[in-house]
């Protein structure tokens, strides 16, 4: 049995013994249960499991951090007198490979408020995204590259 999977079930029996299934609880039960399975399991060859998790709460908070201040960003410039739009749809070069993390990274951007993912090119080396706010075309995509891209290039390509 996979140790993602044990650590789910034994979320949910933590769950189910306290009687509540908020999602604070679950939480809480699946981190327990990590941190249990870690002390069972550190000496053997199980490493990636307890590498991958961690990787996966920081871009989580990474995400939500994100969310936050474009969302403020947004309010701001809605409730402004004179928007301060400098839409434009910039090119990202992509060192990701995997299907899955090019999925991730579109709907990550998308999710953010004030930037769209709008195609990938047909070799899957540049991704085109539309902004509300341009003000430095690098420091937009260095953006996107060590935030977004590598976080999900640690978790999958690993």
């Amino acid at each position: 049995m996979s140790l993602f999977l044990l650590n789910i079930l034994l979320a949910l029996a933590w769950a189910a013994l306290t009687g509540r299934f908020e999602p604070v609880n679950l939480l809480f039960g699946f981190l327990l249960a990590f941190a249990l399975l870690w002390l069972a399991f550190r000496r053997r060859n199980e490493g990636r499991y307890f590498k991958q998790v961690p990787r996966v709460f920081e871009l989580l908070a990474f995400f939500l951090i994100d969310v936050v201040r474009a969302n403020l960003r947004l309010a701001r410039t809605v409730l402004s007198p004179r928007m301060n739009l400098r839409p434009a749809v910039v090119a990202v070069p992509l060192d990701l490979k995997s299907e899955a993390g090019l999925v991730l990274l579109i709907n990550l951007v998308t999710l953010t408020p004030g930037t769209l993912g709008l195609d990938v090119s047909t070799d899957r080396r540049i991704m085109y995204i539309h902004t509300l706010w341009l003000d430095a075309p690098e420091q937009f995509v260095r953006g996107i590259k060590q935030g977004y891209e590598r976080r999900l290039m640690r978790i999958l390509e690993a």
